[in-house]
């Protein structure tokens, strides 16, 4: 199968050379370009531990000055990808279910009341971790290190082949990547074509914009590219 992969580099290539692997032929058209914010300051004060949302936010964080006033802190990943996208020095990683909630959750089981946490993230954040804890008495802190900048249309490669039916499945990993590329084909005055391809999501967060264009949207059992690739043998 011909498939369509969105996500933002270098994951993307990542997934386009297991794609290969598998025996598919990826076409890959990044929807959003990750960029760091090399002015973002470290909110003072002390912490309890450092959480992770995002692998951007893991590899940027690797970047930062910062991280050496963090190591020896508790770290809290919200999936196995960005546990591994990490830095070292940390003094446990715990690793919750790969969604917010499944993080909110992990955070309120492990974390005691009177903490309080660093968010390490991006400018667009799925889940407002300070709103989930507030009843647990948990305080978070945001470290915005980065933002993700939506592609300004599709490539010729894309629309060609968008427009020629030949995207058989397209894999969405991200609200943010599934809206950007929804309202470009839109643009392009492609629903149709868009309706026809098999667009498999990490989350019902991920199919909405795309189920909102018209376009059938296929939600995997888990939010991991595992899922995503189970979903695309059936």
């Amino acid at each position: 199968m011909r498939v369509l992969v969105t996500r933002p580099q270098p994951d993307a290539a990542v997934t386009a050379r297991r794609l290969a692997l598998a025996g598919h032929e990826a076409i890959v058209d990044p929807m959003l370009i990750v960029a760091t914010l090399p002015g973002a300051r470290l909110p003072s004060g002390d912490f309890d531990g450092v959480v992770l949302t995002s692998v951007n936010g893991a590899r940027s964080l690797g970047e930062r000055a910062e991280l050496d006033q963090l190591r020896g802190l508790p770290l809290y990943a919200v999936g196995k990808r960005t546990a591994a996208a990490a830095p070292p020095g940390f003094a446990r990683v715990a690793v919750a279910g790969g969604d917010g909630a499944a993080l909110a959750a992990l955070l309120g089981r492990e974390v005691p009341a009177g903490a309080r946490l660093l968010h390490v993230a991006g400018e667009e954040r799925a889940v407002d971790l300070a709103a989930a804890l507030a009843a647990r008495d948990i305080a978070v802190e945001l470290f915005v290190i980065y933002r993700a900048i939506p592609a300004t249309g599709l490539s010729a490669a894309t629309r060609a082949a968008v427009a020629g039916g030949q995207i058989d499945a397209a894999f969405h990993f991200s609200p943010r990547t599934a809206a950007t590329l929804a309202g470009h084909v839109l643009g392009a005055g492609l629903q149709p074509e868009l309706a026809r391809i098999r667009h498999l999501c990490f989350s019902h967060l991920v199919a909405a914009p795309l189920r909102a264009a018209g376009a059938p949207a296929l939600v995997a059992e888990a939010p991991t590219e595992d899922a995503l690739f189970a979903l695309l043998e059936t």
